[in-house]
């Protein structure tokens, strides 16, 4: 069984910042479960393109609001406490804070290592096989 507090991973190596969020990677590929599991910070009014070509992704917003954008279809959807997306082809997306900080409940499969930041592309790289 493992047991893991937000506050234990806040200022450790498993908080990682880029522009416009902050990951807390709660599980990740070494905790062996087949999938890492994040709390995420989007603050108002940032903007970030992203395309996990090489991963899948699902995300439950719990507070906060704001949008995600579609680039397939063109369609803005909103986001806020209690909205659920999943990201089940790969999707091209914006997504875009709105008035409040989103504070949003991530898993990926396959499960990051720790350290990802977002490519030229807004991808994570595929895992190599090395920790």
């Amino acid at each position: 069984m493992k047991i893991v507090r937000i506050q234990d991973i806040i200022g450790s190596e498993r908080e990682v910042h880029g522009p416009g969020w902050t990951s807390r990677r709660m599980l990740l590929k070494s905790d062996g479960m087949g999938f890492s599991f994040h709390e995420t910070i989007i603050p108002a009014g940032a903007e970030l393109n992203l395309w996990y070509k090489h991963h899948l992704e699902a995300v439950y917003c719990v507070a906060g609001n704001g949008t995600i954008l579609d680039k397939a279809t063109g369609e803005t959807h909103e986001i806020s406490d209690g909205t659920l997306y999943a990201l089940d082809k790969h999707d091209q997306h914006t997504l875009r804070g709105g008035t409040e900080d989103m504070r949003l409940i991530c898993a990926f499969n396959p499960p990051v290592t720790g350290r990802e930041v977002h490519d030229e592309d807004g991808a994570y790289l595929p895992d190599t096989g090395e920790e």
